[in-house]
């Protein structure tokens, strides 16, 4: 039987062989939602899918779990002047409650992001790097997103991805973000804009 790959995580932006630009964008532990916000005229979140889902064979570990079970899993794409540039997937064991996450149930189409950095209680774990290949399950879902113009896929063998773990009350919540492509963009149009002014 054919098992998904797994990704190779590592700590250091080398480890993915990253672009100084995407090195950059990767490292960067502000908040991203905010830092998108800067770079386009307009921001929004949009999300894809919220619910019970099988957590992906890299991923239990990291929210302490014996072996892949169901979690609560967010998908969502994080749109510049309405172009997705982020692909974002989080889980929370099934076990999390409202005291633990508040709001996580029903952000709708509000970002996470917002909700974790404003929140003193939250506490981020170190960050993790991967140049996921298409044959990650969670490429596969961003190759079949009708919400993504496939055509900015074409000719590539990889995306750039991190992840962190945040932990609040002792629970815990990992969030991987994908770069989509058109994120490179993001940069000239933002700096084309300072420059006219």
């Amino acid at each position: 039987m054919h098992r998904p790959r797994v990704a190779q995580w590592h700590t250091h932006t080398n480890g993915v062989q990253a672009t100084p630009m995407m090195a950059d964008w990767l490292s960067n532990r502000d908040s991203l939602t905010e830092r998108l916000i800067a770079h386009s005229q307009q921001f929004r979140v949009q999300r894809l899918y919220q619910g019970r889902a099988m957590c992906l064979p890299d991923e239990f570990a990291e929210i302490d779990l014996a072996k892949p079970q169901q979690v609560v899993e967010r998908e969502v794409l994080l749109r510049c002047d309405d172009i997705a540039v982020v692909y974002a997937h989080t889980i929370v064991p099934l076990t999390a409650n409202a005291q633990e996450w508040p709001l996580f149930a029903s952000l709708g189409n509000r970002s996470l992001g917002t909700t974790l950095f404003n929140d003193p209680m939250v506490q981020r774990g170190q960050l993790q790097y991967a140049r996921l290949s298409w044959t990650h399950p969670l490429m596969r879902r961003i190759q079949h997103c009708e919400f993504i113009q496939q055509g900015d896929l074409l000719g590539l063998t990889h995306l750039w991805a991190r992840r962190s773990v945040f932990t609040r009350h002792g629970a815990k919540l990992l969030v991987t973000e994908v770069f989509l492509p058109t994120l490179q963009h993001l940069r000239l149009v933002a700096h084309s804009n300072l420059s006219s002014q």
